[in-house]
Protein backbone atom coordinates (compact mmCIF):
# COMPACT_ATOMS: atom_id res chain seq x y z
CA UNK A 1 0.00 0.00 0.00
CA UNK A 2 1.27 3.34 -0.88
CA UNK A 3 1.77 6.37 1.90
CA UNK A 4 -0.89 8.70 0.29
CA UNK A 5 -3.76 6.03 0.14
CA UNK A 6 -3.48 5.22 3.93
CA UNK A 7 -5.84 8.36 4.44
CA UNK A 8 -4.68 8.91 8.17
CA UNK A 9 -5.07 12.09 9.88
CA UNK A 10 -3.45 13.78 13.27
CA UNK A 11 -7.64 14.36 14.50
CA UNK A 12 -8.60 10.90 14.29
CA UNK A 13 -5.78 9.68 16.05
CA UNK A 14 -4.08 8.49 19.23
CA UNK A 15 -2.14 12.00 18.32
CA UNK A 16 -4.55 14.56 18.55
CA UNK A 17 -4.44 14.63 22.47
CA UNK A 18 -0.76 14.77 23.41
CA UNK A 19 -0.72 17.80 20.27
CA UNK A 20 -3.72 19.55 22.10
CA UNK A 21 -0.91 18.74 25.03
CA UNK A 22 1.76 21.05 23.86
CA UNK A 23 -0.22 23.47 23.19
CA UNK A 24 -1.55 24.09 26.09
CA UNK A 25 1.94 24.07 27.34
CA UNK A 26 3.06 26.38 25.26
CA UNK A 27 0.02 28.41 26.04
CA UNK A 28 0.86 28.73 29.90
CA UNK A 29 4.30 29.91 29.35
CA UNK A 30 2.53 32.99 27.28
CA UNK A 31 4.08 31.62 23.81
CA UNK A 32 2.03 32.16 20.86
CA UNK A 33 3.29 29.92 18.78
CA UNK A 34 1.32 26.87 17.87
CA UNK A 35 3.99 24.31 15.40
CA UNK A 36 1.56 22.90 12.80
CA UNK A 37 1.82 19.41 12.28
CA UNK A 38 1.54 16.69 9.95
CA UNK A 39 2.48 13.11 9.04
CA UNK A 40 5.00 12.10 7.31
CA UNK A 41 7.80 9.20 7.58
CA UNK A 42 10.31 10.13 10.23
CA UNK A 43 10.56 13.13 13.23
CA UNK A 44 11.94 16.29 12.15
CA UNK A 45 11.04 20.15 12.11
CA UNK A 46 12.57 21.68 8.77
CA UNK A 47 14.94 24.99 8.81
CA UNK A 48 12.43 27.99 8.56
CA UNK A 49 9.53 26.09 8.86
CA UNK A 50 7.92 26.95 12.25
CA UNK A 51 5.91 23.07 12.57
CA UNK A 52 6.51 19.50 13.44
CA UNK A 53 6.56 16.53 11.08
CA UNK A 54 5.19 13.43 12.90
CA UNK A 55 5.92 9.69 11.69
CA UNK A 56 2.89 7.75 10.23
CA UNK A 57 2.99 5.37 12.40
CA UNK A 58 2.03 7.17 15.52
CA UNK A 59 -1.09 8.00 13.86
CA UNK A 60 -3.14 3.78 13.56
CA UNK A 61 -2.07 1.25 16.36
CA UNK A 62 -1.96 -1.16 13.65
CA UNK A 63 0.77 1.08 12.13
CA UNK A 64 2.40 1.15 15.44
CA UNK A 65 2.47 -2.45 15.76
CA UNK A 66 3.88 -3.18 12.32
CA UNK A 67 7.16 -0.64 12.62
CA UNK A 68 8.06 -2.34 16.09
CA UNK A 69 8.05 -5.50 14.37
CA UNK A 70 9.88 -4.63 12.06
CA UNK A 71 12.23 -2.11 13.27
CA UNK A 72 12.29 -3.22 17.12
CA UNK A 73 11.01 0.13 18.71
CA UNK A 74 8.44 2.59 17.32
CA UNK A 75 10.05 6.16 18.56
CA UNK A 76 7.51 7.81 20.16
CA UNK A 77 5.33 5.19 20.58
CA UNK A 78 5.33 5.61 24.81
CA UNK A 79 3.35 8.61 25.80
CA UNK A 80 6.05 9.82 27.75
CA UNK A 81 8.69 9.67 25.19
CA UNK A 82 5.82 11.21 22.49
CA UNK A 83 5.42 14.32 24.91
CA UNK A 84 9.56 14.96 25.73
CA UNK A 85 9.74 14.51 21.52
CA UNK A 86 7.36 16.97 20.62
CA UNK A 87 8.68 19.32 23.47
CA UNK A 88 12.27 19.17 21.58
CA UNK A 89 10.51 19.44 17.83
CA UNK A 90 8.43 22.64 19.78
CA UNK A 91 12.04 23.96 20.61
CA UNK A 92 12.82 23.79 16.85
CA UNK A 93 9.49 25.22 15.87
CA UNK A 94 9.60 28.45 18.14
CA UNK A 95 13.70 28.82 17.38
CA UNK A 96 12.17 29.38 13.47
CA UNK A 97 9.28 31.39 13.92
CA UNK A 98 11.27 33.88 15.58
CA UNK A 99 14.20 33.28 13.89
CA UNK A 100 16.20 33.01 17.45
CA UNK A 101 19.47 31.71 15.69
CA UNK A 102 20.19 35.33 14.83
CA UNK A 103 20.25 36.63 17.88
CA UNK A 104 22.99 37.52 19.52
CA UNK A 105 22.20 35.81 22.80
CA UNK A 106 21.47 32.66 21.17
CA UNK A 107 24.93 32.37 19.72
CA UNK A 108 27.12 33.49 22.58
CA UNK A 109 25.08 30.59 24.54
CA UNK A 110 24.48 27.98 22.22
CA UNK A 111 26.94 28.51 19.62
CA UNK A 112 26.55 29.22 15.77
CA UNK A 113 23.66 27.32 13.79
CA UNK A 114 25.65 27.68 10.87
CA UNK A 115 28.31 24.76 12.24
CA UNK A 116 27.99 21.88 9.95
CA UNK A 117 25.28 19.29 11.17
CA UNK A 118 27.81 15.82 11.85
CA UNK A 119 27.17 12.88 10.64
CA UNK A 120 27.70 11.38 14.27
CA UNK A 121 29.65 13.36 17.06
CA UNK A 122 31.38 12.25 20.52
CA UNK A 123 29.93 12.87 23.75
CA UNK A 124 31.13 13.72 27.06
CA UNK A 125 28.92 11.68 29.11
CA UNK A 126 29.73 13.52 31.89
CA UNK A 127 29.51 16.95 31.05
CA UNK A 128 27.59 19.60 33.07
CA UNK A 129 27.61 21.67 30.31
CA UNK A 130 23.96 20.63 28.47
CA UNK A 131 20.79 19.41 29.73
CA UNK A 132 19.88 15.84 29.49
CA UNK A 133 16.06 15.52 27.98
CA UNK A 134 15.60 12.87 24.98
CA UNK A 135 19.01 10.79 25.99
CA UNK A 136 22.11 9.81 23.93
CA UNK A 137 23.53 12.77 24.89
CA UNK A 138 21.74 14.50 22.01
CA UNK A 139 21.99 17.66 23.31
CA UNK A 140 25.62 17.88 22.43
CA UNK A 141 25.03 16.84 18.66
CA UNK A 142 24.31 20.50 17.63
CA UNK A 143 24.07 24.26 18.51
CA UNK A 144 20.41 24.10 17.36
CA UNK A 145 19.87 20.64 19.51
CA UNK A 146 21.14 21.97 22.33
CA UNK A 147 18.83 24.86 21.86
CA UNK A 148 15.65 22.24 21.72
CA UNK A 149 16.79 19.84 24.57
CA UNK A 150 17.25 22.80 26.87
CA UNK A 151 13.68 24.50 25.83
CA UNK A 152 12.08 21.25 26.39
CA UNK A 153 13.51 21.10 29.64
CA UNK A 154 12.29 24.43 30.64
CA UNK A 155 8.96 24.20 28.79
CA UNK A 156 8.52 20.69 30.85
CA UNK A 157 5.04 21.32 32.95
CA UNK A 158 6.18 21.55 37.15
CA UNK A 159 9.84 21.45 35.64
CA UNK A 160 12.41 22.11 38.74
CA UNK A 161 15.04 22.90 36.70
CA UNK A 162 16.73 25.96 38.46
CA UNK A 163 17.23 22.73 41.57
CA UNK A 164 17.97 20.28 39.08
CA UNK A 165 20.78 21.84 37.10
CA UNK A 166 22.05 24.10 39.98
CA UNK A 167 25.35 24.25 40.16
CA UNK A 168 25.72 23.41 36.28
CA UNK A 169 27.32 25.42 33.41
CA UNK A 170 23.62 23.96 31.68
CA UNK A 171 21.59 26.25 34.23
CA UNK A 172 22.65 29.37 32.55
CA UNK A 173 21.34 27.65 29.08
CA UNK A 174 18.09 27.40 30.56
CA UNK A 175 18.18 31.24 31.62
CA UNK A 176 18.92 32.15 28.48
CA UNK A 177 15.88 30.19 27.02
CA UNK A 178 13.77 32.26 29.65
CA UNK A 179 15.18 35.64 28.60
CA UNK A 180 14.81 34.42 24.83
CA UNK A 181 10.92 33.57 25.50
CA UNK A 182 10.06 36.53 27.67
CA UNK A 183 11.73 38.43 24.70
CA UNK A 184 9.19 37.36 22.11
CA UNK A 185 6.37 36.56 24.56
CA UNK A 186 2.62 37.63 23.22
CA UNK A 187 4.25 38.80 20.35
CA UNK A 188 3.22 37.65 16.80
CA UNK A 189 5.97 35.72 15.41
CA UNK A 190 7.56 36.68 12.01
CA UNK A 191 7.72 33.89 10.63
CA UNK A 192 4.25 31.88 9.82
CA UNK A 193 4.33 29.68 7.15
CA UNK A 194 2.27 26.49 7.36
CA UNK A 195 4.48 24.82 4.40
CA UNK A 196 4.20 20.75 5.31
CA UNK A 197 7.73 19.23 4.04
CA UNK A 198 7.15 15.62 2.69
CA UNK A 199 4.06 15.48 3.55
CA UNK A 200 2.34 11.74 3.90
CA UNK A 201 -0.71 12.63 1.72
CA UNK A 202 1.75 13.25 -1.53
CA UNK A 203 3.97 10.43 -0.68
CA UNK A 204 3.67 7.72 -3.48
CA UNK A 205 6.17 5.19 -1.73
CA UNK A 206 5.17 1.86 -0.46
CA UNK A 207 5.12 0.55 3.00
CA UNK A 208 7.16 -2.34 1.50
CA UNK A 209 9.61 0.16 -0.26
CA UNK A 210 9.78 2.32 2.66
CA UNK A 211 10.79 -0.38 5.33
CA UNK A 212 13.69 -1.99 2.69
CA UNK A 213 15.37 1.41 2.88
CA UNK A 214 14.94 1.69 6.15
CA UNK A 215 16.26 -1.66 7.42
CA UNK A 216 19.04 -1.12 4.20
CA UNK A 217 20.34 2.30 6.01
CA UNK A 218 20.06 0.91 9.69
CA UNK A 219 21.95 -2.10 8.82
CA UNK A 220 24.80 0.15 7.47
CA UNK A 221 24.61 1.80 10.55
CA UNK A 222 24.81 -1.05 12.88
CA UNK A 223 28.12 -2.82 10.81
CA UNK A 224 30.21 0.40 12.30
CA UNK A 225 28.01 0.77 15.61
CA UNK A 226 30.53 -0.43 17.91
CA UNK A 227 33.31 0.78 16.79
CA UNK A 228 31.41 4.41 16.56
CA UNK A 229 30.53 3.95 20.29
CA UNK A 230 34.07 2.55 21.57
CA UNK A 231 35.46 5.48 19.88
CA UNK A 232 33.03 7.90 21.30
CA UNK A 233 33.99 6.60 24.93
CA UNK A 234 38.08 6.13 24.37
CA UNK A 235 40.45 8.03 22.94
CA UNK A 236 42.65 6.65 19.73
CA UNK A 237 45.33 8.22 21.02
CA UNK A 238 47.02 8.01 24.80
CA UNK A 239 46.18 11.45 26.71
CA UNK A 240 48.91 10.61 29.19
CA UNK A 241 51.63 8.55 29.51
CA UNK A 242 49.30 6.66 32.71
CA UNK A 243 46.28 6.60 31.08
CA UNK A 244 44.69 2.79 31.31
CA UNK A 245 43.81 1.04 27.91
CA UNK A 246 40.39 0.93 27.37
CA UNK A 247 40.74 -2.72 27.11
CA UNK A 248 42.05 -2.86 30.93
CA UNK A 249 39.09 -0.90 32.10
CA UNK A 250 36.21 -2.88 30.56
CA UNK A 251 37.47 -6.53 31.88
CA UNK A 252 38.18 -5.05 35.47
CA UNK A 253 34.52 -4.44 35.47
CA UNK A 254 33.35 -7.31 33.39
CA UNK A 255 31.60 -8.86 36.07
CA UNK A 256 29.75 -5.49 37.94
CA UNK A 257 28.77 -4.16 34.52
CA UNK A 258 27.86 -7.43 33.32
CA UNK A 259 25.29 -7.66 36.46
CA UNK A 260 23.68 -4.18 36.44
CA UNK A 261 23.44 -4.54 32.77
CA UNK A 262 21.62 -7.86 32.82
CA UNK A 263 19.33 -6.66 35.74
CA UNK A 264 18.58 -3.11 34.08
CA UNK A 265 17.21 -5.22 30.48
CA UNK A 266 15.81 -8.34 32.25
CA UNK A 267 18.39 -10.46 30.41
CA UNK A 268 20.86 -13.52 31.59
CA UNK A 269 23.95 -12.61 32.16
CA UNK A 270 25.68 -14.72 29.59
CA UNK A 271 24.55 -12.75 26.86
CA UNK A 272 25.33 -9.62 28.21
CA UNK A 273 28.80 -10.83 29.28
CA UNK A 274 29.01 -12.38 25.27
CA UNK A 275 28.68 -8.67 23.88
CA UNK A 276 30.90 -7.33 26.43
CA UNK A 277 33.83 -9.63 25.57
CA UNK A 278 33.35 -8.55 22.27
CA UNK A 279 34.10 -4.84 22.97
CA UNK A 280 37.11 -5.45 24.98
CA UNK A 281 38.17 -7.32 21.88
CA UNK A 282 37.79 -4.59 20.10
CA UNK A 283 39.01 -2.27 21.97
CA UNK A 284 42.35 -3.99 21.70
CA UNK A 285 42.13 -4.36 18.03
CA UNK A 286 41.66 -0.45 17.91
CA UNK A 287 44.29 0.26 20.71
CA UNK A 288 41.97 2.51 22.68
CA UNK A 289 42.65 4.34 26.07
CA UNK A 290 40.62 6.00 28.81
CA UNK A 291 40.82 9.73 28.55
CA UNK A 292 38.27 10.01 32.11
CA UNK A 293 37.61 6.83 33.97
CA UNK A 294 34.48 8.32 35.71
CA UNK A 295 33.27 9.40 32.34
CA UNK A 296 34.12 6.17 30.99
CA UNK A 297 32.42 3.91 33.56
CA UNK A 298 29.31 5.87 32.92
CA UNK A 299 29.50 5.57 28.85
CA UNK A 300 30.47 2.23 28.83
CA UNK A 301 27.56 1.04 30.97
CA UNK A 302 25.21 2.97 28.27
CA UNK A 303 27.18 1.14 25.61
CA UNK A 304 26.75 -1.80 26.38
CA UNK A 305 23.12 -1.49 27.30
CA UNK A 306 22.17 -0.64 23.79
CA UNK A 307 24.43 -3.12 21.53
CA UNK A 308 22.65 -6.04 24.39
CA UNK A 309 19.77 -4.53 23.57
CA UNK A 310 20.19 -4.82 20.09
CA UNK A 311 21.42 -8.31 20.55
CA UNK A 312 18.87 -9.28 22.64
CA UNK A 313 16.40 -8.72 19.49
CA UNK A 314 18.26 -10.53 17.50
CA UNK A 315 20.52 -8.52 16.33
CA UNK A 316 23.97 -9.56 16.32
CA UNK A 317 25.81 -6.50 16.96
CA UNK A 318 28.72 -6.12 13.98
CA UNK A 319 32.03 -6.17 15.32
CA UNK A 320 34.78 -5.14 11.84
CA UNK A 321 37.70 -7.43 11.56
Amino acid sequence: MRFCDLHLSIERSPLARPVRRLYADLQRRGIRVRPHVWLSEEWFSPDGVPGIAIPFYLAHPRLEQLERRVMREAEGGEARLLKRILRHEAGHALDNAYRLRRRRRWREVFGPASRPYPARYRARAGSRRYVHHLGEWYAQAHPTEDFAETFAVWLTPKSAWRKDYAGWPALHKLQAVEELVASVREQRPPVRNRIRIEALEHNRRTLGAHYRRKLAHNRLIRRGLADELLKRAFSAERPRPQSVKAAALLRAALRPLTAAVARSLAIDPYSVEQVLRMLIERSERLGLYVRNQRDARRYSRWMLERLTGLYSQGETPHLPL
